[in-house]
């Protein structure tokens, strides 16, 4: 069963791009990455999942119904973080958390008190008193005081400290094992590369690739780097496919998309010292197709 089904979406704002025609769906149970720079694309899509926004066409769906018509049914199984938190700054925590729950149909309070446990959020005080790391995690119990089926995080762990961000994966994985499905979208790529099981790349609007994560840093890229005898061939090497090209003395490193053979045929013609292959991180592969120019 599909949680999320997005298909050929545009949105527009005037004549100014939103994003372009973007498809892809999340199967339950599913941790997914959306990753993209700011201005990609990813808050645009995530608004037209919660009906925040409408789409300039195609469609989008969340458990089988449409965003467009039916998203306060759809919003009461959603939990949500957003990337910049404004609350009620007058309320006092548990007094926001309380507020908050009567929004959906059953008793919170376990769940409120449970999750307020596990991040040390402090209830007693008011939200405008609070520093932009514990509205953050705030944000987090709202999210999940309800016990949600898809978890919609937008850079979740900005404003949380380290030790903060390792109890929010934590918490995220225990969610997930319980059947919840994650939308995890980010511009921090070694979140994803943590976190998640399939991530969507998006760029200037449009969906580049969506892939698992382990195909994505595994067998289909590979990290090259040759060590020529002498700085002359370091220089002049070049050959088609290749990208993320950094020189260094008689050293050359690259990410090769694909079958090696091409990488042996073409350095036979020159004389190697060594060369050491490796999978790539995921921020290689990534800045791999952020990359202007490939060699």
């Amino acid at each position: 069963m599909n949680v999320v089904e997005v298909n050929e979406l545009y949105k527009y704002y005037g004549k100014a791009r939103g994003i372009l025609d973007v498809s892809f769906v999340i199967p339950q149970g599913m941790i997914f990455g959306f990753i993209g720079p700011n201005g990609a694309g990813k808050s645009t899509t995530i608004r037209i999942l919660l009906s925040l926004i409408h789409s300039s066409s195609g469609q989008a769906k969340v458990f089988g119904m449409d965003c467009r018509s039916e998203g306060s049914k759809i919003r009461q199984n959603i939990g949500y973080i957003p990337a910049d938190v404004n609350f009620y700054d007058e309320m006092k925590v548990m007094e926001f958390l309380k507020y908050s729950s009567r929004f959906f149909r059953k008793d919170c309070r376990s769940s409120i008190a449970r999750l307020c446990g596990q991040l040390d959020v402090e209830t007693d005080k008011k939200i405008r008193a609070l520093s932009s790391g514990n509205k953050k995690k705030v944000a987090i119990v709202q999210a999940l005081l309800h016990e949600p089926e898809l978890l919609i995080l937008d850079e979740p762990t900005a404003g949380l400290d380290p030790l903060m961000q390792n109890r929010l994966y934590d918490l995220l994985r225990e969610e997930n094992r319980k059947g919840t499905t994650i939308f995890f979208s980010s511009h921090v790529l070694s979140e994803v590369q943590k976190m998640c099981d399939s991530v969507a790349i998006i760029k200037e609007g449009r969906i580049l690739k969506v892939e698992s994560v382990d195909a994505l840093r595994g067998d289909q890229y590979k990290t090259i780097r040759i060590e020529f005898r002498n700085e002359a061939d370091a220089i002049a090497f070049q050959m088609p496919g290749i990208a993320a090209v950094s020189r260094r003395d008689k050293q050359v490193e690259f990410i090769i998309a694909g079958n090696i053979s091409q990488v042996n045929r073409t350095i036979a013609k020159y004389d190697i010292e060594n060369m050491w292959m490796d999978d790539p991180s995921l921020e290689d592969i990534f800045l791999h197709f952020y990359e202007k120019e490939t060699l």
